[in-house]
């Protein structure tokens, strides 16, 4: 399987970009003036093959935010997650279930992109995941 991956060609967002001359020859520090973040995995693809339509649109419109969450340091997507996953559960008013809707939305968008590489457990988790959140911002607007 990892030797498939190897032979996909990158998504021209995913390939490196060509440097002109090193940070440290330019002035610049290593921290100020360059990119921050991770770089990208090689040979990785953004789009499903053969895909038409609706989904297809979608992938080319989260190829470049999702290259943005990638260069993002591995904490801050989290941390920010889960302050407004707590801050719904604390929060038993209007504004709980305001704070679940973007955590909604990222996990409803991120199910969607990985939906055709999931197995059926996969599938379920999600369902489950997405349902759980649901019932919870309509509880918090006062449905139940």
């Amino acid at each position: 399987m990892a030797e498939k991956r190897r032979e996909r060609p990158a998504h021209p967002m995913a390939r490196p970009r060509p440097r002109q001359g090193s940070q440290r020859e330019s002035g610049q520090g290593s921290r100020r003036g360059g990119r921050t973040g991770r770089p990208l995995p090689p040979g990785e693809q953004f789009f499903t093959p053969g895909a038409e339509g609706l989904r297809r649109e979608v992938e080319r419109r989260s190829a470049a935010p999702l290259v943005f969450l990638f260069r993002l340091p591995r904490w801050i997507l989290p941390v920010i997650l889960v302050a407004l996953l707590l801050a719904g559960f604390a929060v038993s008013s209007f504004w709980g279930g305001l704070a679940v809707l973007p955590v909604i939305g990222f996990v409803g968008w991120l199910a969607y992109m990985s939906w055709p590489s999931l197995g059926a457990r996969g599938r379920v988790l999600r369902v489950a995941l997405i349902t759980f959140l649901l019932l919870l911002v309509a509880d918090r607007f006062g449905a139940f």
